[in-house]
């Protein structure tokens, strides 16, 4: 005689319906923002975006740089026109609007122009010193990513790896290179 199977229909959710349910919000809130996110909405921006602005502003800060030292010596425009116009695509690269010292901007253009709110840089009557200075500002500001990356998040942290190691360059070619 077969056993009768009980009757009784369970009450309540499945144990597989729980658990499939527990898996979805633990996926969808591994998904969700957190407050350091980049697409965070909040009133403040986040740690990455700041990052992402400072680096901006600094890059056009320094294009402005190398604007004052073409216009105070333009024997060196040829030299220096590709590396500024490298840091001004490192501004863009950050987010940074192209129309502040941008790169068909002429030499001899006024360093205010382009420099972003502030005023413009000093730059030494001797040549050598001006590309010492240009060499030591890419060096400090080369340097200064570099310890900034290790708090950034991936896609910024090589981005911002990527443009140190060119402002290291930049430094080595003011400093070392003839041309």
């Amino acid at each position: 005689m077969p056993i009768p199977l009980s009757q009784r229909t369970p009450s309540g959710p499945r144990r597989r319906t729980l658990l499939a349910s527990t898996a979805g919000v633990v996926l969808l809130s591994g998904c969700s923002g957190g407050p350091d996110d980049a697409g965070a909405t909040g009133s403040t921006p986040s740690a990455a975006d700041r990052a992402r602005a400072r680096a901006a502003r600094e890059s056009r800060e320094l294009a402005a740089r190398y604007d004052a030292v073409m216009a105070a010596h333009p024997a060196f425009t040829v030299r220096l026109r590709p590396l500024r116009d490298a840091t001004v695509r490192h501004a863009e690269a950050f987010g940074g609007t192209p129309g502040k010292a941008s790169p068909t901007a002429s030499a001899s253009a006024s360093p205010s122009a382009s420099a972003s709110a502030s005023q413009p840089p000093v730059v030494p009557a001797d040549g050598k010193e001006a590309l010492a200075g240009l060499a030591t500002a890419e060096r400090k500001l080369a340097d200064g990513r570099a310890r900034a990356l290790l708090s950034l998040p991936g896609e910024l942290a090589r981005l911002l790896a990527s443009v140190a190691a060119a402002g290291a360059a930049h430094a080595y070619l003011l400093t070392e290179g003839e041309g």
